[in-house]
């Protein structure tokens, strides 16, 4: 994604007030997935993971955090550990998979070859859900 230089400037200024919130409330979630997502949107993933391992720590049962974290992973091309996030998302009852098939995030999973193994494992969790329901 390209951003419009007032888009990016925005987005600075967003994140530069964001650090200072979150370097006096060190756990306000909602600042750090803010902070997170912004700095994604200007490419600085390896910011962004590290924001989204702190989130994991803060709410580990969260599915969304969870794929946050995966997608960050992803972006920063660590795959094995992309999947195993996704997977825990999962298990924490992410299941938006239509947005899991289209999240440009996750590009370098879907080119990966056990990308298919585990769509495959999760769809049928989900229809094993179904069906206890």
């Amino acid at each position: 994604m390209v951003l419009k230089k007032a888009s990016r400037e925005e987005l600075v200024f967003e994140i530069r007030f964001l650090e200072g919130v979150v370097s006096r409330a060190p756990r306000f979630v909602e600042a750090l997935a803010v902070l997170g997502d912004a700095y994604t949107k200007i490419g600085a993933y390896d910011k962004g993971l590290r924001i989204d391992q702190r989130l994991v720590k803060l709410r580990p049962s969260d599915p969304v955090v969870w794929y946050n974290l995966a997608c960050s992973y992803a972006l920063t091309e660590q795959n094995d550990a992309a999947f195993a996030a996704l997977d825990q998302a999962v298990r924490c009852g992410y299941r938006d998979w239509a947005h899991m098939r289209r999240d440009r995030d996750l590009e370098t999973l879907r080119r990966d070859e056990r990308f298919g193994r585990y769509w495959r494992r999760w769809q049928n969790a989900q229809e094993q859900e179904g069906k206890s329901s």
